[in-house]
């Protein structure tokens, strides 16, 4: 991959020394295991199945393979702002508002009556001596006014406060809900910089602001009310330039409102794309030093910087529920369902048969898996070939529902769209090229939920193979309670592989997928664990290995080799290659294994 871009080549061998240092073309003459290695890497490229994403993703009507952020025009809609009141209230929404409403008011209207109340009790100095003006009476009925005005306040605003905090975890929780259950079509189309901000500075933004401005909002509208009112009473007149008043304050609140939702909406809008790139930054320094990008990445940060810093005069922050809002009504996945809960048996085996099986990336996008049948017996091992593009990754999330499927599948004779999504998957184990890790000890990753004790575990990172690659002398030998850093990164390739497959035994899930799995690790591990494929898992374990290296499927029970979304072979390796018209055949004959392949056989 890097013999386009590379003058040197440097190669450093198992004691760390630098054993070759030249141009490629001499590197190549002067080590035939490096030769054969580039030879590999180039048939990886050729043959590599990760362009079916360039099927799978739809352009939008502007050509783009991203859609743009949603940007709502005019004031905040109704249903944003309903979406916090109605979350306020929690499972008693009347009784919360009764409860707020009557504190709120009685609190303006205990303070108003005060103010009555200390000019009546003036006026009597007047009216009488100051003899007969009896102090303590008026005093007490003051204080309790007082007391009144504290209570009803202090009330009104716990009622608030628990209310706002009900509402921030709800609307938290419904958001997760909302993502969790998105489809992978939303995902691939959505950057995650856009999810961020929704969980964080659009959730902040309920937690704080929009609670408190609301409440300051209700607050100074019923002081308003009841001091307007208690002036009309005595001086009806007054109720003309109130009128005028509030007109004129409607419509500079309208005007004002229209600048700055726009204004604020761009400002949310900005923040996106630059957590972004600050994201891609960080996770390819070195790819960025290397290709001497440095440059360019800057001027691209700073464009993204100026944009946001020029929208980010503003202090409302309503616009952030609207936000919000729009990532509730994004596309989900079926709900789970009593009905679609599997018998308790099920699965006893790993049989699959599939019928007419059709798949796409999006409702209205083109098939890339068109009408493909087979059947695969329980306990079989089964590989999957074809060219670039071919839908083998594609028949691998048809077969677990991540995308739009047409026909049927029937996993240990039930049919798979009959039964809830995460039955399905919970008993479906995958290894991807990239198998995710989770920041923890070795324990916490192989299992999550503490359901094994250590001699289970130890016993799947034997049987993956891990125990093989290194001796007990080796002070980074992997153990347990070795701590693993997020996403691996502290790790191989290779180890992060052993760590999924060793996960996937431990599972003992009757059905085992393998993704490109061993595509970006060495021929040594890749032998490890195909070995441990082949003799450590349970007989009745359907395993079906999707790959480009020829030699990882070729002592499968089964091969499948597929063409533009379509299966158009399927047979023993055996029988396949005397075909000699066939795909697996054609593929066998480039290969540079070629008689490592048929010596295999």
């Amino acid at each position: 991959m890097a013999s386009p871009l590379a003058d040197t080549v440097v190669l450093v061998g198992a004691d760390g020394r630098v054993s070759i240092q030249s141009s490629v073309s001499a590197a190549l003459e002067k080590d035939p295991e490096l030769a054969e290695a580039f030879t590999h890497e180039e048939e990886a490229i050729e043959l590599d199945d990760d362009d079916d994403d360039g099927i799978k993703v739809v352009k939008t009507s502007d050509g783009k393979l991203i859609v743009s952020e949603e940007v709502e025009e005019g004031h905040v809609g109704i249903g944003a702002f309903m979406l916090f009141l109605r979350a306020l209230g929690g499972k008693w929404p009347a009784l919360f508002w009764i409860g707020y409403l009557i504190s709120n008011v009685m609190s303006g209207v205990c303070d108003a009556f005060e103010v009555w109340w200390l000019g009546w009790w003036a006026q009597q100095y007047v009216l009488r001596g100051r003899g007969e003006v009896y102090v303590v009476y008026y005093l007490t009925v003051y204080s309790l006014i007082v007391f009144a005005a504290i209570v009803f306040q202090v009330s009104a605003t716990v009622t608030w406060t628990y209310g706002s905090v009900r509402a921030s975890r709800s609307l938290h929780r419904v958001l997760l809900d909302s993502l969790l259950r998105s489809t992978f079509r939303w995902l691939d189309v959505t950057p995650t910089s856009r999810v961020v901000a929704r969980c964080t500075q659009d959730i902040q933004a309920v937690d704080e602001d929009i609670a408190q401005n609301l409440e300051s909002l209700s607050d100074m509208s019923v002081n308003m009310l009841a001091k307007i009112g208690a002036v009309v009473i005595y001086t009806p007149t007054f109720i003309v330039p109130a009128i005028v008043i509030s007109a004129l304050g409607g419509y500079l609140g309208q005007v004002y409102m229209h600048a700055q939702l726009f204004v604020k909406r761009e400002r949310s809008n900005a923040r996106s794309p630059l957590l972004g790139i600050f994201g891609e930054a960080v996770a390819g320094l070195a790819s960025i030093r290397a290709y001497g990008a440095q440059h360019a990445f800057k001027e691209e940060t700073f464009k993204h910087i100026d944009h946001y810093v020029r929208a980010s005069r503003s202090f409302f922050n309503l616009n952030r529920l609207e936000r919000i809002q729009q990532y509730l009504v994004i596309e989900h996945e079926p709900k789970a369902e009593d009905g679609g809960k599997p018998p308790a048996y099920w699965p006893s085996s790993g049989d699959i048969r599939v019928k007419g099986l059709s798949a796409r990336y999006s409702p209205d996008g083109p098939k890339v898996l068109q009408d493909v049948s087979f059947h695969i017996k329980a306990g079989q091992r089964v590989g999957i070939v074809g060219r670039t593009g071919s839908g083998k990754s594609t028949l691998t999330l048809a077969l677990l529902r991540c995308i739009y499927t047409e026909g049927t599948v029937w996993y240990d004779g039930v049919a798979t769209d009959s039964m809830n999504l995460d039955d399905l998957r919970s008993n479906i184990t995958i290894i991807p090229q990239m198998p995710e890790l989770l920041s923890g000890t070795l324990r916490h990753n192989l299992d999550v939920f503490g359901e094994y004790d250590d001699g289970v575990l130890n016993d799947g990172l034997r049987a993956a193979g891990l125990f093989s690659l290194q001796r007990l002398q080796d002070e980074n030998r992997l153990t347990l309670d070795s701590k693993i850093a997020g996403a691996g990164s502290n790790l191989s390739v290779g180890q992060r592989q052993i760590i999924a497959l060793a996960r996937a035994i431990v599972r003992r899930s009757k059905l085992l997928i393998l993704d490109e799995a061993t595509s970006a690790i060495d021929y040594e591990t890749d032998a490890v664990i195909q070995g441990s494929l082949r003799s450590e898992i349970h007989k009745d374990v359907t395993v079906i290995t999707v790959a480009h290296r020829l030699q990882t499927i070729m002592d499968s029970d089964l091969i499948m080799v597929l063409d533009a979304g379509r299966l158009v072979e399927i047979d023993s390796p055996q029988v396949l290659l005397r075909n000699g018209d066939g795909l697996l055949r054609a593929l066998v004959e480039e290969s540079a294994d070629k008689e490592t392949l048929f010596a295999m056989l």
